[in-house]
């Protein structure tokens, strides 16, 4: 979960620019969002170094996956919900190959300011391993939730073959969700009842965006507004109105990530809430 902190309440509005969305489902102008955003973001520099390092693959338990799968060309995808921007594309997951890389990327920035620690790699392929599990699971779908796993992949070059892992270089988790009773935004802490009843009208489902992170050799192209982007675009679709993301008090990279993408601070707590109507 991504969280943005301040120290005290203030509003911030923020717009979001026209972006170029390969959809045919909506051509339409981007309006201002407003947003709660929770983010472990962090600065990064550009640094020329593979997107995800493969570990060993007899060590891992995950069956079934192929690390040295090539990316299939975009058309073989069939898939029409898409954002292209620069070299890159930002996409469902669709491979499992591509929800594994999605959650070693996870794996990589959980563990990025302990690289020095003992055992760091085995921490990080057990993490990779959990978070893949995690990742198949929430797609699943549960009581009428729904969670899309997206990934940005560069795109295709012409003589280049690229296998996934060494595509996929950003990823997020979409949720969309109904609030609990009582709810006006998601976490919030409300009067316990005995019976806690889901209210599954239309109006009262909101979009949720966690686990934001970029591969190292790809930070600084502009790979986490524009997967913002897209999946903002994408809960509209769904029919959401609003969309929220956390973001820790601290964490300034990643507020100013979500403010200069459109959204909007909405509370001051231990994490910073920010909403998007659309």
């Amino acid at each position: 979960m991504s969280t943005i902190s301040i120290h005290r309440t203030e509003l911030l509005r923020i717009t979001h620019n026209r972006s170029r969305i390969s959809r045919q489902r909506y051509r339409r102008t981007i309006p201002p969002w407003r947003m709660m955003i929770n983010s472990r973001s962090s600065d990064t520099t550009k640094k020329d170094e593979l997107s995800v390092k493969i570990p060993q693959v007899d060590q891992l338990r995950s069956e079934g996956l192929r690390f040295d799968r090539l990316q299939p060309p975009e058309h073989e995808l069939f898939q029409q919900d898409r954002l292209d921007f620069g070299k890159f594309v930002a996409r469902e997951a669709i491979l499992d190959e591509e929800y594994w890389t999605a959650a070693w990327l996870r794996a990589e920035s959980h563990w990025e300011d302990r690289a020095n620690e003992r055992y760091v790699d085995n921490f990080k392929r057990k993490f990779a391993e959990q978070e893949f599990n995690a990742i198949k699971r929430r797609c699943k779908g549960l009581q009428g939730q729904k969670c899309s796993c997206i990934v940005a992949v560069k795109k295709e070059e012409k003589h280049i073959k690229r296998s996934v892992i060494k595509s996929v270089v950003g990823t997020l988790d979409l949720n969309i969700r109904f609030f609990l009773q009582g709810e006006t935004f998601p976490g919030e802490k409300v009067k316990s009842q005995l019976f806690c009843t889901i209210n599954r009208e239309g109006s009262n489902r909101y979009g949720y965006i966690a686990n934001l992170c970029v591969a190292k050799s790809a930070r600084r192209q502009g790979i986490a507004c524009n997967m913002l982007r897209f999946a903002v675009e994408s809960a509209r679709s769904n029919g959401v109105e609003q969309v929220y993301v956390h973001v820790h008090r601290n964490n300034l990279v990643a507020q100013e990530l979500y403010q200069k993408t459109g959204f909007e601070v909405k509370q001051n707590i231990k994490f910073i809430t920010l909403k998007i109507d659309m």
